[in-house]
């Protein structure tokens, strides 16, 4: 019998003194995930919503995580053409699923990620998630049940007041709150007190229902410590586009001030 497996995010979640760490991936290249998984990140989510990534990078992207035993996360723009399952057959942790507004929407993507009698997710025990047919179909479909996560991203006011019934879903992990389009949506900044107090009641609620609820933030110790504060279970600390721009950047101020140092 294969052994049970057990998902990384869900471990760092659960492990103390938190947040769980993560980071977006929008270079398609298998180097990011590398150089992310020896800085020890939890976890990486891999966005095909805001990248011209296509799911054969990202199924590369998936297995890299993998075998350096970092949980990847992967970012869908929609339910449309069952790419959920083919992401989780591609050894995908779970699935971040963006603008999931209401109830109704909540419990099409938990239909979409789980197995019968639960969703209406195909049974492909071949695939890498079921180690080419090599693992027990009964192992296979307990991992996709159990240990999958499904995250719905909270990106709108209408869902900031859902917040606390979307996280109640069954077959709903987690919540994600995405400050910029919320705050877009709404015609003002992240820091408007409205959407201050919208965030603070997503939060809120979503503790009481018991499910984890995470952010997307700088990369920094003062955004890491702010999302503490406000009751986040995992940060997303900036993306690999942006800290390698931001070492490229810092590099090249350092190699400019030397000249001043003859």
């Amino acid at each position: 019998m294969s052994p049970a497996r057990t998902s990384r995010f869900r471990a760092a979640l659960a492990r103390p003194g938190g947040p769980a760490l993560g980071t977006w991936v929008k270079l398609p290249v298998m180097e990011s995930v590398e150089l992310l998984a020896l800085a020890c990140f939890d976890f990486v989510v891999i966005d095909l919503e805001h990248s011209a990534m296509n799911l054969e990078t990202a199924y590369r992207l998936i297995g890299t995580a993998n075998h350096l035993a970092m949980a990847p996360i992967v970012r869908i723009p929609t339910l449309d053409g069952g790419i959920a399952q083919r992401v989780l057959d591609a050894g995908a942790e779970g699935i971040m699923l963006p603008h999931v507004d209401t109830v109704g929407q909540a419990e099409a993507a938990a239909r979409a990620v789980r197995f019968p009698p639960l969703g209406a997710r195909g049974v492909g025990s071949t695939s890498r998630a079921g180690a080419w047919g090599a693992m027990d179909r009964a192992e296979y479909l307990r991992f996709g049940q159990e240990e999958v996560v499904l995250i719905a991203q909270i990106e709108s006011a209408g869902a900031a007041r859902s917040a606390g019934a979307i996280a109640a879903v069954a077959g709903v992990d987690a919540l994600l709150v995405g400050a910029a389009d919320l705050s877009t949506s709404e015609e003002t900044t992240e820091d408007d007190p409205r959407v201050v107090e919208l965030i603070a009641s997503a939060i809120k609620a979503c503790t009481a229902a018991g499910k984890p609820i995470g952010n997307a933030g700088a990369p920094t110790r003062r955004s890491a410590r702010a999302a503490i504060d406000a009751g986040y279970a995992f940060t997303m600390l900036g993306n690999d586009a942006g800290l390698l721009g931001s070492a490229a950047a810092a590099a090249v101020r350092e190699g400019r001030a030397a000249s001043g140092d003859r």
